[in-house]
Parts: structure tokens; C-alpha cells; sequence
């Protein structure tokens, strides 16, 4: 008998992947904060965050907190720990499927939740092309080897291939650390500066990746897989991307502010760059593209001073 499945947060992300596993004929609720939100959704079985595809009728839709033997929790980076007290009080494994570090605490989705069992769904994935049916592949990190085999088998289904790694820190901070550059790579191409530019970016990015995750315990096939250069590859030149194409506007001239008041969704890169650059601070990083992109977010350069400072760097050996 199969698992049945809570998905918490009715984002685009939680959405696609309660459309995914419902269709794949799994028990699925999906949960909502707001209740009008769910009454429309029920409605018009269509969440305007991915419009124009249909809910499946089997797809339970409620605002009251659902238990489930699996909780994947979809809500955004910054309201993960607001979350966690409404959640079953039961032994129900979490599979964290939010990308970003707390800001304040700098903590990363696995740090937060204690001492419940967790793993981390995350990989090159847009919400729109899941939700389609299209082929997909993400990483199921977690520690415990017993219980992310069990995962993987309760979630795998015909267009979405899991993998699975112990590497649940490396695999977090792929998933976080991917928008913050994908920012910097939407301002090199916004900016008109080339996809050779864009290329050594993208490079240098995942460098950055590597040393942080080493001095965080994470390990560097990790950062290679599809948690780290997979995302990031996405995320840096896909146009679905909301870091990128934030970035691609902040290199064509726009503010921050305006970006920002014109988006309903939230752009995880924009909260994470300084929470990054200050974990990487603490434990003696170097992560000059970090840098660069949280002075650009601060209004502390503009974006010709941003590139110069990048290209003045010292020189070095690869």
C-alpha cells in the first residue's frame, strides 16, 4: 500500500509536486494558509501560480493541517521555521523542498528543524515543466540510509528519477547558494557583457559552491551532481528562472525596488546573497561572485562597479 502524502505550501513548487505525485495515482493534500485561497483553488481546480493546469480530482485541497505518513514542506526559505510547530506531531519524516538560508540565524532548511527526520528534495527543477509531466530528475538527500531508500520509493514516479545521497548539507546548500548566482549571471547578460562572461561566471559560481560545502561538512561529488551544477545551470540560463530574471533586470537598468514590487512570488536570492556571504564569513570562505551580488542588492555599487571589481580581482591559478 502506498504512502499518502501532505504537501505544505501551495506555491507554485508545492503545487507542481502535489499535481505529480496525485497523478501518479498517491494519496496527496495539499495545504493552504489561506482558506479563500483553497475555496478557489477547489473552484476553479487551477492555482493561478501555474495557470492552465488542471488539478487532478483525486488532489485534496485544505487549509487545515493534513497528516500524512510523508510531510514535504514547500513553503518558502523564510517562513520554514513559522511553519514547523503547526506540523503532526508524529514521527512522519520532513522532506524539506525549500531552498535558501534563514536570515539572522543563517541557517540552512536541514539546521531548522531539529531533531524530527529530514531529508532534502531539491535538484534542476521549474515548477511548470513538473507539473507538465516532463522528465525531471532531483536528489533525495538524507543521512539515514534505511529511511531514504524508503522515500525515494514512496516519491519516484514515471517523470521524476530520484537519486539519492547521504550528503543532506552539500545538497542544501547547492540548492541555496545556486540563486544567489544565478542573480549575478541574469545582471551579466541584462548588462550585455556575453555568454563568455556568463560561462566563467557560472564556473567561478560553482567554485564558490565547493569551498563553502567543504568547510560545511558537505562533499564535493555533491556539489558536481545535480543538487549543485545541475541547479545551477538551470537556474543561470533558464528564463523560467525568478533569480536570474531579476538579475537580467538589474542589468538592464531597473531597481531592485521596482523588480520587486512588480513580482507576487518570492525571489530566494535576494534574502539569501547576505545570509550566504556571512555563513561564508564565519567559517573563513572567500566567495567573491556572493560578494559582489549582495553590495549590488545593497545599493553599494552599481552594476559596471560590480563587474570591475570582479574582473580586478587578483590573479591566480585556477
Amino acid at each position: 500500500m502506498s504512502e499518502s502524502i501532505a504537501v505544505i505550501g501551495a506555491g507554485a513548487w508545492g503545487t507542481a509536486l502535489a499535481i505529480l505525485f496525485a497523478r501518479a495515482g498517491k494519496e496527496v493534500a495539499l495545504w493552504a494558509r489561506d482558506a479563500a485561497k483553497v475555496a478557489e483553488m477547489e473552484r476553479s481546480r487551477e492555482n493561478p501560480r501555474l495557470k492552465g493546469v488542471a488539478l487532478p480530482e483525486t488532489l485534496r485541497l485544505t487549509s487545515t493541517m493534513p497528516g500524512a505518513d510523508i510531510l514535504l514542506l514547500a513553503v518558502p526559505m523564510q517562513h520554514l521555521r513559522s511553519i514547523l510547530p503547526a506540523l503532526p506531531q508524529n514521527t512522519a519524516p520532513l522532506v524539506l523542498c525549500c531552498k535558501g538560508l534563514e536570515t539572522g540565524t543563517l541557517l540552512l532548511p536541514p539546521e531548522l528543524v531539529g531533531g524530527r527526520p529530514a531529508a532534502m528534495l531539491t535538484g534542476p527543477n521549474f515548477a511548470h515543466e513538473v507539473a507538465a509531466g516532463l522528465p525531471a530528475a532531483a536528489v533525495l538527500a538524507m543521512p539515514e540510509a534505511e529511511t531514504r531508500t524508503r522515500l525515494i520509493a514512496a516519491l519516484r514516479t514515471d517523470t521524476l528519477r530520484l537519486y539519492g545521497s547521504a550528503d543532506i548539507m552539500g545538497a542544501a546548500l547547492g540548492g541555496a547558494a545556486k540563486n544567489v548566482i544565478a542573480i549575478a549571471a541574469g545582471v551579466v547578460i541584462g548588462a550585455g557583457l556575453g555568454e563568455n562572461a556568463r560561462a566563467a561566471l557560472i564556473t567561478r559560481g560553482l567554485a564558490e559552491i565547493a569551498r563553502l560545502a567543504a568547510a560545511l561538512g558537505g562533499k564535493a561529488e555533491t556539489v558536481s551532481g545535480l543538487s549543485g551544477l545541475g541547479d545551477l545551470l538551470l537556474t543561470c540560463t533558464g528564463l523560467s528562472s525568478r533569480n536570474f530574471s531579476l538579475g537580467l533586470a538589474l542589468g538592464e537598468g531597473r531597481s531592485l525596488a521596482e523588480i520587486l514590487a512588480s513580482r507576487s512570488s518570492v525571489t530566494e536570492g535576494v534574502a539569501t546573497a547576505p545570509a550566504l556571504l556571512a555563513r561564508a564569513r564565519a567559517v573563513g570562505v572567500e566567495m567573491p561572485i556572493t560578494e559582489a551580488v549582495t553590495r549590488l542588492l545593497a545599493g553599494e555599487m552599481n552594476v559596471g562597479q560590480t563587474m570591475a571589481a570582479l574582473m580586478s580581482r587578483a590573479l591566480k591559478d585556477e
